[in-house]
């Protein structure tokens, strides 16, 4: 019995110095784990492929650059000391070459702070080239930029380069200049050399590194998200309201809109469901969702725009609804679903005015109804309620309305903003309880 007492003693001795190690070991990585900075998104232009000529709109770019610096203002939501850019070549068919790159803090128009001004590398490098279909991420580069702050970023295309991916709607004055200027602290833009464009070629997103594991919400939707009719440069979206809500709390707010975007189909940009991965789930630090598209499906069809499509079903729209919903929660991740908006007599005066029909008005409003009560998202915002006028459902609020009778304005983009119940952003975060409504 002695010795088998000290063989058992001598086991579990063993077993528990072997759980101890154990713990320890996973102690020290937790503690490694919770003290080493993470990435994660404070600012993004979903990327679209450039259309043909044959399109309605103009893409506001050339067809090709050579020789040219492009420069690019974007206002970050979540500050930092260390940034990483990331530039597109998602929708290209050959490799890109970029020359050189910089970030640096904004000034008024295309001036820059000259002690802000620093080199972008790849790998170590200046020239990096962009594979067809690739993103490219640069290194860490050291400055500090505060929250809400405006960053500026130039990048030098060396070779004749087709312009293949960009971002139509900025809603940011950006220039297209000869030769490398991406370190000049302002562009003598009354040039005529110059090309000023509200499009953003190939520059798609904005990273910072935090102390702590940060968070990130996505606004997916259409051109109400990207803010087709906010005052120019002026930073006035509904997610740039929401970011100025939210940053102050750690969380940064990233813009997946694209103008023109629908759900089921491709247009303006690839359906919703097929730039899902890119633009939502893969981006760093994200957890929360929120989904804002349908209109262009339900409107789109018999316009300029789409001439010979049919008009989806509810049946069609519901399943589309479900399946992003459904692959944002095998992520883990939460999706809160919001409300079409009021439509009726949207576009007068252009060649989009049978953009609204009674009909697509009443389908959208089963869509909302289907939205409010489905129980497929985590969580409901109804922008249809906030920015309806009381007397007449059907049409936006006048002090909401841009003017196009479709897109709020700057007012209208703030009472978005500001309808966002936080709790259910993070539920249970008490930091954000004191601001929610």
């Amino acid at each position: 019995m002695k010795n088998s007492f000290k063989l058992f003693s001598t086991a579990s001795s063993k077993r528990v110095l072997a759980l101890a190690v154990v713990v320890g070991t996973a102690m020290i990585t937790t503690t490694a784990l919770a003290a080493t900075p993470s990435w994660v998104a404070t600012w993004w232009a979903s990327p679209q492929p450039v259309w043909g000529s044959g399109f309605p709109l103009s893409t506001n770019i050339p067809t090709e650059l050579h020789d040219q610096t492009v420069r690019q203002v974007a206002r970050i939501s979540l500050g930092g000391e260390r940034f990483r850019i990331v530039l597109s070549n998602t929708h290209g068919s050959q490799p890109l070459t970029v020359g050189k790159a910089t970030l640096a803090l904004a000034q008024s128009n295309s001036a820059i702070a000259a002690d802000s001004l620093r080199t972008v590398t790849f790998g170590g490098q200046e020239a990096a080239t962009i594979l067809p279909g690739a993103l490219l991420l640069s290194d860490p580069v050291a400055l500090r930029i505060p929250a809400l702050t405006q960053a500026t970023v130039s990048f030098y295309v060396p070779k004749a380069t087709p312009m293949r991916t960009f971002h139509w709607d900025g809603r940011q004055t950006g220039w297209i200049v000869p030769g490398d200027q991406t370190t000049a602290l302002a562009l003598k833009v009354t040039d005529e050399s110059v090309h000023s464009t509200t499009a953003r070629p190939l520059l798609v997103g904005v990273q910072v590194e935090t102390e702590q594991a940060a968070r990130t919400v996505v606004l997916l939707g259409d051109s109400i998200t990207d803010g087709n009719a906010a005052s120019l440069d002026k930073d006035s979206r509904w997610p740039d309201f929401l970011a100025t809500r939210l940053a102050p709390q750690g969380v940064s707010v990233i813009n997946a809109g694209i103008s023109g975007a629908r759900l089921l189909s491709d247009g303006m940009g690839v359906n919703a469901l097929a730039r899902l991965e890119r633009d939502v789930l893969a981006q760093p630090g994200v957890q929360s969702v929120i989904v804002m598209i349908g209109i262009n499906d339900i409107a789109w069809p018999g316009t300029i725009f789409a001439p010979q499509s049919p008009r989806p079903t509810l049946e069609a729209l519901t399943a589309g609804y479900r399946q992003l919903a459904e692959q944002v929660h095998a992520r883990g991740l939460r999706v809160i679903g919001a409300t079409l908006t009021p439509f009726e007599g949207a576009l007068p005066g252009t060649p989009m005015d049978n953009y609204y029909q009674p009909d697509k008005d009443a389908l959208r409003q089963q869509v909302n109804n289907w939205i409010r009560h489905s129980g497929t998202f985590d969580a409901v915002i109804d922008f249809d309620a906030v920015l309806r006028d009381p007397e007449h459902p059907a049409r936006l609020t006048a002090r909401f309305d841009s003017g196009d009778r479709l897109h709020p304005g700057d007012e209208g983009n703030r009472a978005m903003a500001e309808a966002v119940d936080l709790k259910m952003l993070f539920p249970g975060n008490n930091s954000l309880l004191t601001l929610a409504h």
